[in-house]
Formats: structure tokens, C-alpha cells, sequence
């Protein structure tokens, strides 16, 4: 079950566990700012418990055999869609959040669609590397297509189409990696943008006002805009250097929704300014440049592949929540990897660096030419 003489501590990424936690840290700090004028320390506690409980889960990860992994990975690729299953019948959250994506067990609540993207990550990843070789052949691409269509139709009945965006975002990024022949995903994108017009008109209305918020920024700001609006005011006032910690006004007067979750990037300019945002952003593409890096000298498909879909899911969060914070993306309620509160999120985003650091102990073929 665990490693035994394969394991080689001197390969574990030490620039990416330090990236990593220093990305936990400035969290917990703006984290702590965004909820300064309400319940901090319950906040606070609950995202250093779920920290916690992620780096033990790292470490598990790290001493784990990752061939065990792939042979259990039928058995997680049911227990995903089984929980994701479990929420259109028991789920919460439609009320507050529009959309069924959580499950409570008495005073514990967590987002299977979180669990589902460890899940698949692991499971797709091996389906891959078992269909390397014909995977461009029509009968693996319909096989490809009913493996994930499953718990992606699970996931948009909740309706939850931000994390359903995200799932078929590092799936595509997957295949590419995989070696997909391009034909496929041209076909996809023009089968994408003939359905714009009937997606469109399955939306919500407040997902629709967030498209048309998007195109017109000034259209509503007194309701349906006024998410955005008061983020961009938020992150224009941070200018060079910010307001100062604990001193942003649309922060501190509570002027900003969601501000501790969707909204957190603006909190963080506007309190730390420009220097504060661009290291962000310097923090989040040098663990970007790490995962691929790990990717590049992975030992087989599996571990190519699953780091390449750690990397995507991060850079669509990452893209799109400061994206629609400046107002070059719609609004989709996508949290911030390592800033944002939330247990499960935070978890699920620690395991997946785990599940990276591990492939990047895993023994290397001979390489003579090194």
C-alpha cells in the first residue's frame, strides 16, 4: 500500500511545497481581513483546520503507492459519480447559492463536486494512460465521451455550470496532453458554438444578467451589477501599494458580496494595491511552471497527464476569479485556489498538489543522455 524502496525523498519539489505554503499564508492573512468586520476567527479557524488536515493529506499522498491508486481507480470513478448522484436527491445550497452542490452529514458539510475533481483526476488520468495508444480511435473518443459525460451531466443538473466549466476545461487540456488527434477538438469547438444560442436559453435569468452585466458593465450596477461594480471600485482605490491591511473601505463596510469567497481578489488590492496582486499572481505561475515541470519528467502517461489536469484546473480558477473580479470575465462564482474560504475547496486544492509532488518522487526511466 505504501512505498517502500521506490520513494526518494531528495526528488520531493521543495520550491513547490514552499510556493505553496507561502500561497496558504498570504490566504489566512487577507482571509482574515475580509472578515474582520464579521465572525473572523470562525472563518479563520475553520480554513487553518482544512489547511491542516491538507498538508497531512500531502503527506499521505507522498508515502501512498500511486500503482495502488490506479488499480482502485474504478472504484473512485464510482464513489464520485455516487456522491454527485447523492446531491440532486439530498443537496443543499439552491436557496443561497442557486444551485444543489452541497451534502450535510450533521454538523458536517461539503461539496462532492470538489471530491468528484480529485476523483476523476485520478481515474480519467489512468483510463487515459490504458487507451494511450488508440486514444484517437473513434470507438476510444465514444468511450472517452460516455466515461466523463457521466459525472459532467451529474454536475449541470445541480445546475452548477461554473465547476462544470472547470471539469471540462482540464478534461480538453487532459487529452490534448495526451496526444488527442486536433480534429476531435475542432469538431467540439464548432458543436460548442452552434450550442451557444440553446444553452443560453436553459440559463437562469441571473446567470443571463451576469452575461449581459458582463458585456454591459454600467447596465445595472444598483442590483444585478452590483457585485461587480463594487469590486471594481474596490481594486481601482488599491492603486500602487493599497489602502492599507484592514483598511479598505468597500472591504471593511462590508460594500463587497461574497468577499471572503468569489470576491476575495478585490479585498486584496484594494488593502495591498498592485504590488499585492502582481505577487499573487507571480506565486500562482510559479506553481504553475512546478506542475508542468513535474509533468514534463513524469515516468509514464499517468502521471503526465494528471499533473497537465492539476495545472488546468488551476489556471481556469485562477484566470476566471480574477478575471471577473477586473471585469475581462462573467461573473460565475469560481473561488480562489489557496485565498478563497472554503474546507472542502482548500482540501481539494492541497491534495492536488499532493497528488503532483507524488508523481514527481515516482522512479524515472534510464536516461542515458543525461
Amino acid at each position: 500500500m505504501f512505498h517502500k524502496k521506490k520513494i526518494s525523498l531528495r526528488k520531493i519539489d521543495l520550491p513547490l511545497i514552499l510556493t505553496i505554503i507561502a500561497l496558504c499564508i498570504y490566504g489566512i492573512v487577507v482571509l482574515y481581513s475580509a472578515t474582520y468586520s464579521f465572525n473572523t476567527s470562525r472563518y479563520v479557524w475553520t480554513q487553518l483546520l482544512a489547511t491542516g488536515v491538507g498538508f497531512v493529506g500531502v503527506l499521505f499522498l507522498l508515502a501512498f503507492n500511486q500503482d495502488l491508486l490506479k488499480q482502485l481507480h474504478l472504484p473512485i470513478y464510482v464513489i464520485i459519480n455516487v456522491l454527485l448522484l447523492l446531491v440532486l436527491f439530498f443537496g443543499t445550497g439552491e436557496e443561497t447559492w442557486g444551485a444543489r452542490s452541497w451534502l450535510s452529514f450533521g454538523p458536517i458539510s461539503f461539496q462532492p463536486s470538489e471530491v468528484a475533481k480529485i476523483g476523476l483526476l485520478l481515474s480519467f488520468s489512468t483510463f487515459i494512460e490504458q487507451h494511450q495508444r488508440v486514444i484517437s480511435h473513434p470507438k476510444t473518443v465514444l468511450k472517452t465521451l460516455l466515461y466523463v459525460g457521466l459525472p459532467l451531466t451529474l454536475i449541470a443538473l445541480q445546475p452548477d455550470f461554473g465547476t462544470l466549466i472547470v471539469f471540462v476545461f482540464f478534461i480538453v487540456i487532459m487529452l490534448y496532453a495526451a496526444g488527442l488527434d486536433m480534429r476531435y477538438f475542432f469538431a467540439a469547438l464548432a458543436a460548442g458554438l452552434a450550442a451557444l444560442p440553446i444553452l443560453y436559453g436553459r440559463l437562469d435569468e441571473f446567470q443571463k444578467n451576469r452575461i449581459r452585466n458582463f458585456l454591459d458593465p454600467t447596465r445595472d450596477i444598483g442590483d444585478t451589477g452590483y457585485q461587480a461594480n463594487q469590486g471594481r471600485i474596490a481594486i481601482g482605490s488599491g492603486q500602487l501599494s493599497g489602502r492599507g491591511y484592514l483598511q479598505g473601505v468597500q472591504t471593511q463596510y462590508n460594500f463587497i458580496p461574497t468577499k471572503e469567497t468569489d470576491y476575495i481578489f478585490a479585498v486584496l488590492v484594494e488593502e495591498l494595491g498592485f504590488i499585492g496582486g502582481i505577487t499573487l499572481i507571480g506565486l500562482y505561475l510559479f506553481m504553475l511552471v512546478r506542475i508542468v515541470r513535474i509533468s514534463m519528467t513524469s515516468k509514464d502517461m499517468f502521471g503526465r497527464v494528471l499533473c497537465i489536469g492539476v495545472a488546468a484546473m488551476f489556471l481556469f480558477h485562477i484566470f476566471e476569479n480574477i478575471g471577473m473580479t477586473i471585469g475581462l470575465m462573467p461573473i460565475t462564482g469560481i473561488p480562489l485556489p489557496f485565498m478563497s474560504y472554503g474546507g472542502t475547496f482548500q482540501l481539494t486544492n492541497l491534495l492536488c498538489i499532493g497528488m503532483v509532488l507524488a508523481c514527481g518522487i515516482q522512479r524515472k526511466p534510464l536516461d542515458f543522455s543525461e
